[in-house]
């Protein structure tokens, strides 16, 4: 049976300063989301279109607000760094035992949005990425993705999506 994970808390922190962690005040970590790209064929004496999926991905879009304003986020915004995202998950159908998850993103923080102020509530702050260069999730010690640009890795589940690629371009 396939374990049921509730997310029970996060943090964020570049990941070569441990004192830049954010538990109290990170409210959301969005995950960037995978979509694999596609290589559209419409043959013309054909009775269909069909957008093929291609060993590689979108460009990954992470995010993340805060409640208050993040004074730390603007050290080194618009440069790509490596940022380690943490969760604390319990897996319910194994007596609410807790696993942790661990991710690697490295790309530049591009956008800060604050929010509507209202001094009866408690701003927040959006911040967003791009120049996702690597991302890697790992869930319960299990390496669930790892994508690097540079590499040219591509794993799913520990294998490796593009090795035939390379292979076939001689590298």
């Amino acid at each position: 049976m396939t374990p049921l994970y509730m997310l029970t808390a996060v943090d964020l922190r570049r990941a070569e300063n441990p004192d830049t962690t954010r538990p109290l005040i990170i409210e959301k970590l969005t995950i960037p989301s995978i979509k694999f790209a596609t290589g559209g064929h419409n043959p013309g004496g054909g009775v269909m279109a069909v957008d093929f999926t291609l060993p590689r991905i979108e460009a990954l879009e992470p995010a993340m607000s805060v409640k208050g304003v993040d004074t730390e986020i603007f050290t080194g915004m618009g440069v790509r760094e490596r940022w380690t995202f943490a969760g604390a998950y319990r897996q319910k159908s194994a007596g609410s035992k807790a696993v942790a998850a661990r991710g690697i993103i490295e790309g530049a923080v591009v956008e800060w949005e604050p929010d509507e102020s209202d001094p009866s509530e408690f701003q927040g702050c959006s911040h967003k990425w791009a120049e996702v260069t690597h991302f890697e999730f790992i869930l319960d010690g299990k390496e669930l993705v790892y994508i690097d640009f540079f590499e040219r890795i591509f794993r799913r589940n520990g294998i490796d999506l593009f090795t035939d690629d390379r292979a076939a371009l001689g590298a």
